[in-house]
Protein backbone atom coordinates (compact mmCIF):
# COMPACT_ATOMS: atom_id res chain seq x y z
CA UNK A 1 0.00 0.00 0.00
CA UNK A 2 1.15 3.54 -0.74
CA UNK A 3 1.87 5.36 2.51
CA UNK A 4 0.60 8.65 1.04
CA UNK A 5 -2.73 9.60 -0.53
CA UNK A 6 -3.89 12.66 -2.49
CA UNK A 7 -6.05 15.14 -0.58
CA UNK A 8 -8.84 14.98 -3.14
CA UNK A 9 -8.28 17.15 -6.21
CA UNK A 10 -6.20 19.78 -4.37
CA UNK A 11 -2.81 18.59 -5.57
CA UNK A 12 -1.81 18.25 -1.89
CA UNK A 13 -0.28 14.91 -0.88
CA UNK A 14 -0.74 13.66 2.72
CA UNK A 15 0.22 10.58 4.71
CA UNK A 16 -2.49 7.91 4.32
CA UNK A 17 -2.96 8.26 8.08
CA UNK A 18 -3.76 11.58 9.70
CA UNK A 19 -3.88 12.37 13.42
CA UNK A 20 -6.99 13.87 15.01
CA UNK A 21 -6.27 16.53 17.65
CA UNK A 22 -9.59 16.66 19.53
CA UNK A 23 -8.30 14.76 22.57
CA UNK A 24 -5.13 16.84 23.01
CA UNK A 25 -7.31 19.93 23.45
CA UNK A 26 -8.02 18.68 26.97
CA UNK A 27 -11.16 19.37 28.94
CA UNK A 28 -13.83 21.82 27.78
CA UNK A 29 -17.59 21.90 28.22
CA UNK A 30 -21.04 22.97 27.13
CA UNK A 31 -22.76 25.76 29.13
CA UNK A 32 -24.64 23.10 31.15
CA UNK A 33 -21.38 21.40 32.15
CA UNK A 34 -21.66 18.54 29.63
CA UNK A 35 -18.05 17.46 28.95
CA UNK A 36 -16.93 18.01 25.33
CA UNK A 37 -13.36 16.79 25.61
CA UNK A 38 -11.75 13.45 26.36
CA UNK A 39 -10.59 14.23 29.87
CA UNK A 40 -7.34 15.57 31.28
CA UNK A 41 -4.20 15.83 29.18
CA UNK A 42 -0.50 16.48 29.68
CA UNK A 43 0.48 19.15 27.14
CA UNK A 44 4.16 18.17 27.19
CA UNK A 45 3.21 14.57 26.35
CA UNK A 46 0.91 15.85 23.56
CA UNK A 47 3.80 17.86 22.07
CA UNK A 48 6.11 14.82 22.24
CA UNK A 49 3.41 12.65 20.61
CA UNK A 50 2.91 15.08 17.68
CA UNK A 51 6.67 15.22 17.08
CA UNK A 52 6.97 11.44 17.30
CA UNK A 53 4.17 11.08 14.73
CA UNK A 54 6.06 13.45 12.42
CA UNK A 55 9.21 11.36 12.77
CA UNK A 56 7.17 8.25 11.87
CA UNK A 57 5.89 9.79 8.63
CA UNK A 58 2.54 11.28 9.65
CA UNK A 59 2.13 14.59 7.79
CA UNK A 60 -1.59 15.36 8.25
CA UNK A 61 -3.00 16.82 11.48
CA UNK A 62 -6.68 17.64 11.95
CA UNK A 63 -7.90 19.99 14.67
CA UNK A 64 -10.69 22.56 15.21
CA UNK A 65 -10.80 25.99 16.79
CA UNK A 66 -13.30 24.78 19.38
CA UNK A 67 -11.32 21.71 20.61
CA UNK A 68 -10.35 22.59 24.16
CA UNK A 69 -11.71 26.08 23.34
CA UNK A 70 -8.62 26.99 21.32
CA UNK A 71 -6.19 24.85 23.31
CA UNK A 72 -5.74 22.07 20.71
CA UNK A 73 -4.66 24.59 18.06
CA UNK A 74 -2.17 26.19 20.46
CA UNK A 75 -0.64 22.83 21.42
CA UNK A 76 -0.45 21.69 17.78
CA UNK A 77 1.13 24.97 16.69
CA UNK A 78 3.75 24.69 19.43
CA UNK A 79 4.48 21.04 18.61
CA UNK A 80 4.98 21.72 14.90
CA UNK A 81 7.11 24.81 15.42
CA UNK A 82 9.72 25.10 12.68
CA UNK A 83 8.44 21.95 10.98
CA UNK A 84 5.16 23.62 9.94
CA UNK A 85 6.10 23.47 6.23
CA UNK A 86 6.47 19.66 6.40
CA UNK A 87 2.84 19.09 7.33
CA UNK A 88 -0.72 19.59 6.14
CA UNK A 89 -2.81 21.28 8.84
CA UNK A 90 -6.60 21.02 8.83
CA UNK A 91 -8.76 23.00 11.23
CA UNK A 92 -12.46 23.92 11.45
CA UNK A 93 -14.75 26.86 12.09
CA UNK A 94 -18.43 27.48 12.92
CA UNK A 95 -18.51 27.08 16.69
CA UNK A 96 -18.23 29.94 19.18
CA UNK A 97 -16.48 29.49 22.53
CA UNK A 98 -14.97 31.28 25.48
CA UNK A 99 -11.28 30.50 25.75
CA UNK A 100 -11.03 31.71 29.36
CA UNK A 101 -13.74 29.44 30.77
CA UNK A 102 -13.19 26.74 28.12
CA UNK A 103 -16.89 26.75 27.30
CA UNK A 104 -18.64 26.17 23.99
CA UNK A 105 -21.18 29.01 23.75
CA UNK A 106 -22.94 28.52 20.40
CA UNK A 107 -22.43 28.61 16.65
CA UNK A 108 -22.14 31.20 13.87
CA UNK A 109 -22.53 30.40 10.18
CA UNK A 110 -22.01 33.97 8.91
CA UNK A 111 -19.32 34.85 6.34
CA UNK A 112 -18.07 37.54 8.76
CA UNK A 113 -17.46 34.93 11.46
CA UNK A 114 -15.65 32.70 8.94
CA UNK A 115 -12.99 35.40 8.47
CA UNK A 116 -12.79 36.21 12.19
CA UNK A 117 -12.43 32.55 13.07
CA UNK A 118 -9.71 31.98 10.47
CA UNK A 119 -7.69 34.96 11.73
CA UNK A 120 -7.93 33.62 15.30
CA UNK A 121 -6.96 30.08 14.23
CA UNK A 122 -3.91 31.32 12.31
CA UNK A 123 -2.81 33.18 15.43
CA UNK A 124 -3.23 30.16 17.74
CA UNK A 125 -1.53 27.82 15.26
CA UNK A 126 1.31 30.28 14.72
CA UNK A 127 1.04 30.08 10.92
CA UNK A 128 -0.02 32.31 8.04
CA UNK A 129 -2.10 29.73 6.14
CA UNK A 130 -4.31 26.69 6.76
CA UNK A 131 -4.04 23.79 4.31
CA UNK A 132 -7.60 22.48 4.72
CA UNK A 133 -10.28 24.68 6.30
CA UNK A 134 -13.42 22.79 7.30
CA UNK A 135 -16.94 23.97 8.08
CA UNK A 136 -17.77 22.38 11.46
CA UNK A 137 -21.58 22.76 11.60
CA UNK A 138 -22.70 19.39 10.25
CA UNK A 139 -26.38 20.21 9.71
CA UNK A 140 -26.16 23.86 8.61
CA UNK A 141 -28.53 25.28 6.01
CA UNK A 142 -27.41 24.50 2.45
CA UNK A 143 -28.04 28.02 1.14
CA UNK A 144 -25.86 29.47 3.90
CA UNK A 145 -23.28 26.83 3.09
CA UNK A 146 -23.17 27.89 -0.56
CA UNK A 147 -22.29 31.44 0.60
CA UNK A 148 -19.55 30.08 2.83
CA UNK A 149 -18.19 27.92 0.02
CA UNK A 150 -17.88 31.02 -2.16
CA UNK A 151 -16.20 32.90 0.70
CA UNK A 152 -13.72 30.01 1.03
CA UNK A 153 -12.88 30.39 -2.66
CA UNK A 154 -11.97 34.02 -1.93
CA UNK A 155 -9.76 32.91 0.97
CA UNK A 156 -7.95 30.50 -1.39
CA UNK A 157 -7.39 33.41 -3.76
CA UNK A 158 -5.92 35.43 -0.91
CA UNK A 159 -3.52 32.62 0.02
CA UNK A 160 -4.98 32.22 3.52
CA UNK A 161 -6.20 28.66 2.90
CA UNK A 162 -5.19 26.08 0.27
CA UNK A 163 -8.40 24.04 0.19
CA UNK A 164 -11.62 23.57 2.15
CA UNK A 165 -14.17 20.93 3.17
CA UNK A 166 -17.37 20.36 5.13
CA UNK A 167 -17.41 18.14 8.20
CA UNK A 168 -20.82 16.48 7.80
CA UNK A 169 -22.35 13.02 7.55
CA UNK A 170 -24.90 14.17 4.95
CA UNK A 171 -23.86 13.50 1.32
CA UNK A 172 -26.41 16.07 0.07
CA UNK A 173 -24.75 18.79 2.13
CA UNK A 174 -21.25 17.64 1.21
CA UNK A 175 -22.23 17.89 -2.47
CA UNK A 176 -22.98 21.62 -2.04
CA UNK A 177 -19.38 22.28 -1.00
CA UNK A 178 -18.09 19.86 -3.67
CA UNK A 179 -19.30 22.31 -6.35
CA UNK A 180 -16.46 24.67 -5.38
CA UNK A 181 -13.25 24.18 -7.40
CA UNK A 182 -11.03 24.17 -4.29
CA UNK A 183 -13.19 21.85 -2.18
CA UNK A 184 -10.84 18.92 -1.53
CA UNK A 185 -12.58 16.65 0.95
CA UNK A 186 -15.46 15.80 3.20
CA UNK A 187 -14.85 14.84 6.82
CA UNK A 188 -17.35 12.24 8.00
CA UNK A 189 -17.79 9.33 10.41
CA UNK A 190 -16.53 6.04 9.04
CA UNK A 191 -15.25 2.90 10.73
CA UNK A 192 -15.57 -0.85 10.36
CA UNK A 193 -18.77 -0.78 12.48
CA UNK A 194 -20.30 2.27 10.73
CA UNK A 195 -19.97 2.16 6.93
CA UNK A 196 -20.89 5.17 4.76
CA UNK A 197 -21.38 3.90 1.18
CA UNK A 198 -23.26 6.99 -0.08
CA UNK A 199 -20.59 9.37 1.14
CA UNK A 200 -17.82 7.26 -0.38
CA UNK A 201 -19.73 7.27 -3.66
CA UNK A 202 -19.87 11.08 -3.58
CA UNK A 203 -16.10 11.25 -2.87
CA UNK A 204 -15.48 8.99 -5.85
CA UNK A 205 -17.73 10.98 -8.19
CA UNK A 206 -16.57 14.44 -7.06
CA UNK A 207 -12.88 13.60 -6.65
CA UNK A 208 -12.85 14.32 -2.92
CA UNK A 209 -10.80 12.80 -0.12
CA UNK A 210 -12.79 10.98 2.57
CA UNK A 211 -11.34 12.20 5.89
CA UNK A 212 -12.55 9.71 8.48
CA UNK A 213 -13.41 10.82 11.98
CA UNK A 214 -14.22 8.17 14.60
CA UNK A 215 -12.06 5.62 12.71
CA UNK A 216 -11.70 3.67 15.97
CA UNK A 217 -15.37 4.17 16.97
CA UNK A 218 -14.47 6.59 19.80
CA UNK A 219 -12.10 4.02 21.27
CA UNK A 220 -14.29 0.89 20.98
CA UNK A 221 -11.96 -0.46 18.28
CA UNK A 222 -8.85 -0.17 20.44
CA UNK A 223 -9.96 -3.19 22.50
CA UNK A 224 -9.43 -1.30 25.75
CA UNK A 225 -13.08 -0.72 26.65
CA UNK A 226 -14.95 -3.31 28.70
CA UNK A 227 -18.62 -3.63 29.58
CA UNK A 228 -19.58 -1.75 32.75
CA UNK A 229 -16.25 0.12 32.84
CA UNK A 230 -17.00 3.75 33.71
CA UNK A 231 -15.18 6.70 32.12
CA UNK A 232 -13.65 9.68 33.90
CA UNK A 233 -16.00 12.61 34.52
CA UNK A 234 -14.36 15.03 32.04
CA UNK A 235 -14.70 12.54 29.16
CA UNK A 236 -17.52 13.16 26.64
CA UNK A 237 -18.17 9.40 26.53
CA UNK A 238 -19.20 9.43 30.22
CA UNK A 239 -22.30 11.47 29.25
CA UNK A 240 -22.63 10.77 25.53
CA UNK A 241 -24.67 13.22 23.42
CA UNK A 242 -27.30 11.72 21.08
CA UNK A 243 -24.94 11.52 18.07
CA UNK A 244 -22.30 9.54 19.96
CA UNK A 245 -23.16 5.88 19.42
CA UNK A 246 -21.69 2.88 21.18
CA UNK A 247 -21.71 4.31 24.71
CA UNK A 248 -24.38 4.50 27.42
CA UNK A 249 -24.84 7.29 29.91
CA UNK A 250 -22.74 6.62 33.00
CA UNK A 251 -22.07 2.95 32.26
CA UNK A 252 -19.46 3.05 29.52
CA UNK A 253 -19.43 1.01 26.34
CA UNK A 254 -22.59 -0.53 24.88
CA UNK A 255 -22.42 -4.36 25.20
CA UNK A 256 -23.93 -4.87 21.71
CA UNK A 257 -21.16 -2.80 20.16
CA UNK A 258 -18.51 -4.64 22.16
CA UNK A 259 -19.93 -7.96 20.91
CA UNK A 260 -19.49 -6.73 17.29
CA UNK A 261 -15.89 -5.74 18.03
CA UNK A 262 -15.25 -9.23 19.48
CA UNK A 263 -16.73 -10.87 16.37
CA UNK A 264 -14.21 -8.98 14.20
CA UNK A 265 -11.19 -9.45 16.46
CA UNK A 266 -9.57 -12.37 14.60
CA UNK A 267 -9.77 -10.86 11.13
CA UNK A 268 -8.66 -7.39 12.28
CA UNK A 269 -5.68 -8.69 14.30
CA UNK A 270 -4.33 -10.82 11.43
CA UNK A 271 -0.70 -10.33 10.28
CA UNK A 272 0.31 -9.27 13.79
CA UNK A 273 -1.81 -6.12 13.84
CA UNK A 274 -3.28 -4.67 17.00
CA UNK A 275 -7.07 -4.29 16.93
CA UNK A 276 -6.73 -0.55 16.27
CA UNK A 277 -4.27 -1.16 13.42
CA UNK A 278 -6.73 -3.64 11.90
CA UNK A 279 -9.54 -1.08 12.10
CA UNK A 280 -7.35 1.42 10.21
CA UNK A 281 -6.38 -1.30 7.69
CA UNK A 282 -10.10 -1.85 6.98
CA UNK A 283 -10.54 1.85 6.17
CA UNK A 284 -7.66 1.84 3.67
CA UNK A 285 -9.08 -1.26 2.01
CA UNK A 286 -12.57 0.19 1.91
CA UNK A 287 -11.66 2.97 -0.56
CA UNK A 288 -8.51 4.50 -2.11
CA UNK A 289 -9.86 7.91 -0.97
CA UNK A 290 -9.98 7.30 2.79
CA UNK A 291 -7.68 9.12 5.22
CA UNK A 292 -8.45 8.02 8.80
CA UNK A 293 -7.64 10.49 11.61
CA UNK A 294 -7.51 8.57 14.92
CA UNK A 295 -7.08 10.60 18.09
CA UNK A 296 -4.12 10.27 20.44
CA UNK A 297 -2.95 11.55 23.82
CA UNK A 298 0.42 9.86 24.27
CA UNK A 299 3.61 8.88 22.45
CA UNK A 300 2.59 5.21 22.83
CA UNK A 301 -0.74 5.82 21.05
CA UNK A 302 1.03 7.81 18.33
CA UNK A 303 3.45 4.92 17.76
CA UNK A 304 0.71 2.31 17.65
CA UNK A 305 -1.44 4.28 15.20
CA UNK A 306 1.53 5.14 12.96
CA UNK A 307 2.56 1.47 13.04
CA UNK A 308 -0.57 0.66 11.02
CA UNK A 309 1.04 2.30 7.97
CA UNK A 310 3.72 -0.42 7.70
CA UNK A 311 1.12 -3.19 7.91
CA UNK A 312 -1.00 -1.64 5.14
CA UNK A 313 -4.58 -2.37 4.07
CA UNK A 314 -6.67 -5.51 4.55
CA UNK A 315 -7.13 -7.78 1.53
CA UNK A 316 -10.34 -7.95 -0.52
CA UNK A 317 -11.01 -11.36 1.05
CA UNK A 318 -10.67 -9.92 4.56
CA UNK A 319 -12.96 -7.04 3.61
CA UNK A 320 -15.61 -9.56 2.47
CA UNK A 321 -15.14 -11.58 5.68
CA UNK A 322 -15.84 -8.45 7.78
CA UNK A 323 -19.10 -7.87 5.89
CA UNK A 324 -20.07 -11.52 6.40
CA UNK A 325 -19.36 -11.37 10.14
CA UNK A 326 -21.43 -8.20 10.53
CA UNK A 327 -24.25 -9.51 8.31
CA UNK A 328 -23.85 -6.68 5.78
Amino acid sequence: METTRPLGRSGIEVSALGFGCWAIGGEWQAPDGQPLGWGRVDDEESVRAVRRALDLGVTFFDTADTYGAGHSERVLGRALGKRRAEVVVATKWGNVFDEETRTHTGSDDSPAHLRRALTASLDRLGTDYVDLYQFHLSDADTERAALLRDECEKLVGEGLIRAYAWSTDDPVRAAVFAQGPHCAAVQHALNVLQDAPEMLRLCEEAGLASVNRSPLAMGLLTGKRREGQPLEAGDIRSRPPAWLQGFRDGSGADPEWLARVDALRDVLTSEGRTLAQGALAWLWARSPRTIPIPGFRSVAQAEQNAGALEKGALTAAQLAEVDRLLGR
